[in-house]
């Protein structure tokens, strides 16, 4: 996604930031929506394969490059893998199990062992150890899967919403259901917390798509600076 596209997608997630609380708005909000989130995962949305930006960064870049941590950039340390595991993460918890109140993608046979990683939380406050082991050992395949089954399924959820029910709260047994599960830390319940006051409007803008679209640049940052290094 180049920075035409990228200015693009910004003043349309203003737009849409306006409209989706509003129920008489809902059908543009929701093709808005399709559309500002099937930009950010490859094989989703409307697209036509003209900006699958995070499908474009894990086939487009060598392993070395994915993997290497810590990273030399002004707004992050973490791996290109991590903010790509991260984001669709913090995407499946928040839509799945806050939004349709259904199992996570993490959930779904062979999807965690695809990952070969040990960790099946968020991905907040990981120590430097843990960001290392992560970064050297999860599956690269695995992890173009995942976020394709992620984003395919928050797809589904969006198109599935009728008329005001994105103006819905997010429930306090749902909010339970994610400590329960370990899907956040301890140390992360800052995030439950954080999610607890929003709509389900509001986690369609963050994390949905807005979170996602964080990482994805700051990914591209990592890239851009290996590439001057050469």
């Amino acid at each position: 996604m180049n920075g035409e596209l990228r200015k693009t997608w910004n003043e349309d997630h203003k737009r849409l930031t306006a409209m989706i609380l509003i129920p008489r708005e809902h059908k543009e909000a929701s093709a808005l929506l399709l559309k500002l989130h099937g930009l950010l995962h490859g094989a989703c949305g409307d697209t036509d394969g003209a900006a699958d930006y995070g499908e474009r960064i894990l086939k487009g870049t060598k392993e070395e490059a994915l993997r290497r941590y810590p990273v030399e950039s002004t707004d992050t340390r973490n791996s290109i893998v991590w903010h790509l595991w991260h984001s669709a993460r913090v995407e499946d918890i928040t839509m799945n199990m806050l939004v349709a109140g259904t199992e996570q993608v993490l959930d779904t046979d062979g999807m965690l062992q695809g990952l070969n990683i040990r960790f099946s939380h968020s991905g907040n406050e990981m120590t430097e150890e843990e960001m290392a082991e992560l970064s050297a050992e999860i599956g690269i395949e695995g992890l173009l899967a995942y976020r394709r089954a992620v984003g395919q399924r928050t797809q589904e959820i969006i198109a599935s919403l009728e008329p005001g029910q994105f103006r819905n709260k997010v429930t306090a047994e749902r909010i339970e259901n994610v400590r329960e599960q370990g899907a956040v830390t301890e140390k992360s319940d800052w995030l439950t917390k954080y999610w607890s006051g929003k709509t389900v409007g509001g986690l369609m803008l963050m994390p949905a798509t807005r979170h996602n679209f964080v990482h994805l640049n700051k990914t591209m940052r990592i890239i851009s600076k290996l590439q001057r290094r050469r």
